[in-house]
């Protein structure tokens, strides 16, 4: 009898899952929460304040620097969570700023320059740019009344930036579920981890061109709901207007971004995809219903996000200015 082998296929995904949680094992192996406890001891304070200042002078900046953290992690395996999403173009490169998912809607580099500024007053070339946008992610989630964590830090900032893995590895609010599930287990992440990290859509604001095809053309969506919102989008033109992710309470971090989806409320076509009646429903009902169960999930997602293949040891470089090479 011929003996049962793994198809071509799945031994690849097997093999692809593997190498990716040997990555983030080594990576996080490398990093420590004490990592600046004797070279910078004022760092992680100086950075809570900062974002403090921030969120409460503009409490959309919470959701921004969130945001900023994700967008600096998700780019590729090479440039994990690196500051590179942080560099201008230069003559003769294009870095990740410009991309699609980031044009004219990242946010925070500014509150990320004074941190950066602050430290480098108080211990010169010590705190990496990456690691500073970790504990402000952090810190913004804290300071809108979310989960804390841990965060590791000993992170090292990229020489370099990419336009084109911004551009193909960032989630698009246009994906369907298959596709969103694609996207995040190509980063080592489960279809629960994935519902867990969307949870961060609780915050923040998005703008009319990415819901405007949800809300004149989509049947998944509350239609008073789709009628409020095109007062603030017109079918076209107003590509910048806003709208908050989570009408209920956007300033707030809480479940009700997953109450929303219930009730076809998920202003993104990819929001709304995780109730669908797809394989994820089960996973929404549940954040619903259990605020604790959603936070402490959300904060494991996280530590495993910035994990993901980290700069350390002798790569890379610790910026003394974050928006530019040494």
């Amino acid at each position: 009898m011929a003996s049962k082998s793994c198809p071509p296929f799945k031994k690849f995904k097997f093999l692809l899952g593997l190498f990716l949680l040997l990555v983030i094992k080594l990576g996080s192996a490398q990093l420590s929460s004490t990592f600046y406890a004797t070279t910078c001891p004022q760092a992680l304070s100086t950075i809570k304040s900062a974002v403090d200042s921030a969120v409460s002078n503009e409490a959309r900046m919470g959701a921004s620097l969130l945001r900023l953290h994700f967008h600096d992690c998700f780019v590729n395996a090479s440039l994990g969570c690196d500051g590179s999403v942080l560099l201008d173009d230069t003559a003769n490169t294009k870095g990740e700023k410009t991309a699609v998912p980031n044009n004219s809607s990242l946010r925070g580099f500014e509150v990320i320059d004074t941190i950066k500024s602050q430290i480098e007053s108080l211990c010169p070339g010590v705190v990496s740019c990456a690691d500073i946008v970790a504990v402000a992610a952090r810190d913004s989630v804290v300071a809108l009344g979310g989960p804390s964590w841990t965060v590791l830090l000993g992170r090292r900032d990229s020489t370099s930036a990419s336009l084109s893995a911004a551009n193909s590895n960032i989630p698009a609010p246009t994906l369907n579920l298959s596709g969103l599930i694609s996207a995040f287990s190509n980063k080592g992440f489960t279809a629960k981890e994935m519902v867990a990290l969307s949870g961060s859509h609780t915050i923040g604001q998005a703008r009319c061109t990415t819901f405007q095809t949800r809300i004149y053309n989509e049947t998944n969506i509350d239609s008073s709901f789709a009628a409020s919102l095109r007062g603030k989008c017109p079918s076209t033109g107003g590509d910048n207007n806003l709208s908050p992710l989570d009408t209920t309470s956007p300033t707030s971090f809480d479940n009700a971004y997953f109450k929303n989806l219930q009730s076809q409320k998920g202003l993104l076509h990819s929001d709304q995809q995780l109730f669908s009646g797809g394989s994820t429903d089960a996973q929404v009902n549940a954040y619903s219903s259990n605020l604790r169960s959603f936070t402490t999930d959300f904060a494991n997602a996280m530590v495993k996000m910035g994990n993901l293949s980290p700069l350390t040891g002798t790569s890379g470089q610790i910026r003394t200015n974050c928006r530019k090479t040494n």
